[in-house]
């Protein structure tokens, strides 16, 4: 099933444009991979490379709140997608700037154990505790994290912490492989799920259909058999539309 014309046309299909003439060869037959592998974004509001690392931090937050004075060190180990794409120092302008900075997101866990969209608003970021725990910070790929995340069969996004105080005691190691969301961490993740689209259905829905949906969701079969564009009509609040 396809369209071969679109990779075979002679001069502007995909593969003489593209490939120089050469053919597509694909890692793995087309199939339903990307769907069963899908991330779900439900712990933190975070860019995704960093969500290990933001649970690592919070993981630490009760060794280190009483004690950020004391801190000598933090090293951050990661893989080499977060270092090209999230490892940042030096001024951090906006909270788009902020939420790609693996630094600033591990600084926010370790202070406040936890992380919102508000940590990244120039209130928070004013707190001048976050500059000076991120000046304290190192960041080194650790290669078996690269090739796991690279690994079609893994696709972890781990990252690891530790900090070492100036008494010379350090933290426990954390070390966090797969973020909740991810295919490995469903089960963790499916009540957080839920949570997160009644909040923010109840934006678009009244109560009434809200309770229609949300019955939906414990009748698995129900849903599994029903329709996509008869989902997508419960989705339609059309008594809360203007």
């Amino acid at each position: 099933m396809g369209y071969p014309r679109a990779l075979t046309a002679k001069q502007w299909g995909f593969n003489d444009v593209i490939l120089r003439g050469g053919s597509l060869i694909l890692d793995r037959p087309l199939g339903s991979y990307v769907v069963e592998n899908i991330l779900f974004k439900v712990a933190f509001p975070a860019e995704f490379h960093a969500q290990t690392a933001v649970e690592c931090a919070i993981s630490l937050h009760p060794f280190v709140r009483h004690r950020l004075g004391d801190i000598a060190s933090i090293h951050i180990t990661t893989h080499e997608s977060a270092m090209r794409i999230i490892d940042k120092t030096g001024p951090l302008e906006n909270p788009a700037d902020r939420d790609h900075c693996l630094q600033y997101m591990v600084a926010i866990g370790l202070l406040f154990g936890m992380l919102t969209a508000d940590h990244y608003e120039d209130a928070v970021a004013r707190d001048t505790r976050i500059d000076r725990l991120r000046a304290l910070m190192t960041v080194v790929e650790n290669p078996q994290f690269t090739r796991d995340y690279l690994d079609p069969d893994k696709r972890s996004i781990s990252n690891g912490i530790v900090i070492r105080f100036r008494d010379g005691t350090s933290t426990p190691p954390q070390i966090v492989e797969y973020p909740i969301g991810h295919r490995r961490r469903r089960t963790e993740a499916i009540p957080l799920l839920l949570e997160k689209f009644e909040r923010n259905a109840a934006h678009v829905l009244s109560p009434q259909r809200m309770h229609v949906v949300l019955d939906l969701f414990q009748r698995p079969d129900r849903w599994d058999e029903m329709p996509v564009a008869e989902f997508l009509d419960l989705c339609v609040d059309k008594s809360k539309s203007s």
